[in-house]
């Protein structure tokens, strides 16, 4: 029975993504469905037994002299004394172990197996593990805003533009059940061309092709999305509500959008070979004139350009004069300093944070010894055993390869005839090469095995530099040296959050007074929709099939800001995009230097906060001419910005202050190249969106050698809209490159917080 449906499965896989370019959308989604529901039984087939979900708790937390390999070990031994069944892995019926907060493990057990391991020494109860109320798929719950928090009305009248590889609109999360017809206000159009059809949910959908049609690829010449990134990003922003929604029962939750009753606009500008700027620019100026309020945009190129020479920020300068807000990514080229691509101050730059969840990946070799790995793996080997070999050892000699190129498993490096049906240890960053040689799954080594890893086309895991060491010297000292790599399971990430080492870091290597990024969002591990008809872990050959995928990046974490800036413009209509980008970073909670050296460098003004977002108290506001003078004090030709708004230099706008001085910005931020005589001034307005009459009074935190003054430090507003100004004066010396301190504004209901950061130029 489970080979049979195993069978069908992967036949309907097959015969959907062949078929996909002749049938109709409607007659995908049956086969997707179809697919979807097979599955299902697949899984159920394999669970028709007489077993259930046990947690066995053990008390506190494993002395600090046992080593959590030898924890996972002793917990493995437990259930092999107590499962009779020879023809049962026992290392297959555990599901997760406990060990850093308190001793413990999930397992799958007989109710007779159950009332055994109860009886052992050590054991403190034996329970069901019960099935809570499904809630979010965590993303949106972890940065503190709940399904049930306050709307606005109008959230059904924003419009969120996606400017990115697409959509496939025959998803859940954008179906227009319950949705009226779109505001009168859009002018926008759907470019389907036969295959694609907008919605009231998606009310328009453009696509842009400027180079010619891709050779051997997936694309589809319409708005609809073969890659799966546009419909993950927006699903992100704006999805509706999907019950049961995960990856192979990873991340099961309810996916949603930031704000889903918002309608969405989607402008296609990637394919499988890229994004080109010339499509980019296109998409804005539609974008723009369709009439959007929300642009998010998960693009970015490799290095530093100047603003007019970067489609994301020429497009976004002009979306900015016609009041639409930008939400852009910092970038996937971290953690070095200066690798941020996305920093123009009329948008939002977003880093990407961890959420607490991470997905474990636990590696057993054939001596019993079991590592914790991470990487998002979908695939169940039930236990089952395969030869493992270390990539130096098996170069492809007769292409001029030695161990020290194999072992990076690089593309084209390794001897297919010794890696195939194999598992193998690479110590670089990818497993490519071990993929394409033909293997069975690999183990990657890292010194930053605590990032993530997307979901991967075949059984993988990645592990510690030393573990990689202890699985080499078992593969060494062993004649016939086998492992297995188990399927992911949920765990709880108890320092999140923090920024992973892949997000982009600052300092804005265009103007260093201005910091960049301006905050950070969810970023790793999320779960949104996907199409059907793309590899889950974006290579060809991966016929998974998958309505929701887990992906990770700072292209994530810019939709989630796209969709706080969304539900902010709800409430406030008529706020300019710099008084939203405002409300975002004065609200947000504040993140640790501990966990990020970098600082506001790696996260801006912090973790994004929802629910405070659209109650900011006091914001800093800009008009499009702040910006025309900045770009004034930046350098830039009278014929230029006459050319771009219309607006000409004054010599006074051009020479007096600092950059960030022309600027309005809600951070401070000041380099130096003697970081024994620092001195800065800065000037700033506020404007009153709290209380009609309230008094603000400046609290100051100032890092060792600073000193930092406020003038006035105390703000009396009688009115709404009220405009008042002060002045900030940091004066001293850092003793470290980077130094953090901070200016919040408290009337008691509202505490209006700017980062205030200092750095030697290097």
């Amino acid at each position: 029975m489970m080979v049979f449906l195993d069978e069908i499965v992967h036949l309907l896989h097959a015969f959907q993504n062949f078929a996909t370019m002749a049938l109709t959308p409607w007659f995908l989604l049956l086969l997707s469905l179809i697919s979807t529901l097979l599955v299902d039984v697949t899984l159920s087939a394999a669970h028709q037994d007489n077993r259930k979900d046990y947690i066995v708790y053990m008390g506190d937390k494993p002395k600090p002299e046992v080593s959590t390999t030898t924890t996972s070990a002793l917990h493995v031994n437990m259930l092999q004394n107590v499962v009779e069944d020879s023809n049962i892995a026992h290392e297959s019926l555990l599901l997760h172990s406990y060990k850093r907060s308190f001793n413990g493990f999930a397992a799958r057990l007989t109710e007779e197996e159950a009332q055994k391991l109860a009886g052992m020494d050590g054991v403190v109860s034996v329970f069901p593990s019960e099935t809570k109320k499904l809630q979010t798929t965590r993303s949106w719950d972890f940065i503190g805003f709940p399904e049930m928090v306050k709307r606005s009305a109008i959230e059904t009248d924003t419009i969120v533009g996606m400017i990115d590889s697409g959509i496939w609109p025959e998803s859940a999360s954008f179906s227009d059940a319950g949705f009226g017809p779109p505001p009168k206000r859009w002018k926008g159009a759907c470019k389907g061309e036969g295959n694609f059809t907008c919605n009231n949910k998606i009310i328009g959908a453009r696509y842009y092709r400027s180079q010619p049609y891709p050779k051997n690829s997936s694309d589809v010449m319409s708005p609809r999305d073969t890659e799966g990134h546009g419909t993950h990003t927006a699903s992100t922003a704006a999805g509706n509500l999907v019950s049961k929604a995960s990856l192979y029962g990873l991340g099961l939750g309810t996916a949603r959008g930031g704000v889903p009753s918002a309608r969405i606009a989607v402008y296609k500008v990637c394919w499988s070979d890229g994004c080109p700027d010339a499509d980019i620019l296109a998409a804005f100026d539609d974008a723009i004139a369709d009439g959007v309020d929300i642009l998010s945009v998960s693009l970015g190129g490799r290095k530093p350009l100047d603003y007019f020479r970067n489609a994301i920020d020429i497009g976004a300068f002009h979306a900015l004069r016609k009041g639409i807000f930008t939400s852009a990514s910092a970038g996937n080229e971290g953690p070095n300093l200066k690798t941020i691509t996305n920093f123009a101050p009329w948008s939002l730059a977003v880093a990407a944070s961890t959420i607490d969840r991470h997905f474990d990946t636990k590696v057993q070799l054939g001596n019993h010894k079991i590592y914790e790995g991470i990487v998002t793996n979908t695939f169940e080997l039930k236990g089952k055993f395969y030869p493992i070999v270390y990539a130096g050892d098996v170069p492809d000699r007769a292409a001029g390869y030695n161990g020290e190129t194999s072992r990076l498993c690089q593309t084209g490096t390794l001897d297919t005839k010794l890696v195939e049906d194999k598992i193998v240890l690479c110590d670089g960053p990818t497993g490519d090469g071990a993929l394409y040689a033909g293997a069975f799954g690999y183990v990657l080594t890292s010194r930053n095995a605590a990032d993530v890893i997307d979901p991967v086309p075949i059984p993988a895991a990645s592990v510690w530099f030393h573990v990689g060491n202890e699985i080499t010297h078992y593969i060494n000292s062993t004649r016939n040296p086998t492992a297995t790599i188990w399927k992911s399971t949920e765990g709880r990430d108890a320092l999140a959050p923090y920024v992973p080492s892949f997000s982009s870091r600052g300092p804005n290597p265009n103007t260093p007074n201005i910091l960049k990024p301006d905050i950070a969002s969810p970023g790793v591990s999320i779960l949104a929709a996907w199409p059907p008809i793309a590899p889950v872990s974006g290579v060809e050959g991966d016929d998974r099939v998958a309505s929701y995928n887990i992906i990770s990046g700072t292209s994530m974490a810019c939709p989630h800001a796209a969709g706080v800036a969304a539900y902010v413009k709800s409430f406030h209509p008529n706020w300019s995009p710099a008084a939203i980008l405002s409300a975002l970073t004065t609200t947000a909670k504040p993140m640790s230097a501990n966990l990020n050296p970098e600082a506001e460098f790696a996260y801006g003004a912090g973790l994004i906060n929802p629910s405070r977002a659209p109650y900011p108290g006091l914001v800093y506001d800009a008009a499009e001419i702040d910006y025309v003078n900045f770009l004034c004090a930046h350098g830039y030709s009278t014929r230029l910005l006459k050319a771009l708004t219309g607006d000409s230099c004054s010599s006074s706008q051009s020479s007096h202050g600092t950059l960030s001085d022309h600027l309005n910005y809600p951070s401070v931020a000041l380099s130096t190249s003697n970081p024994k005589s620092v001195n800065g001034i800065f000037n700033r307005t506020v404007t009153n969106v709290g209380s009609p009459k309230s008094t603000y009074k400046a609290k100051v935190s100032a890092p060792p050698g600073l000193e930092i003054k406020v003038n006035p430090s105390i703000l009396k507003f009688t009115s709404l809209g009220q405009k008042l100004s002060f002045q900030v004066t940091v004066k001293g010396l850092i003793e470290k490159t980077i130094v953090s301190g901070s200016l919040v504004w408290d009337d008691g209901n509202f505490q209006v917080r700017s980062p205030i950061v200092v750095y030697f130029v290097f």
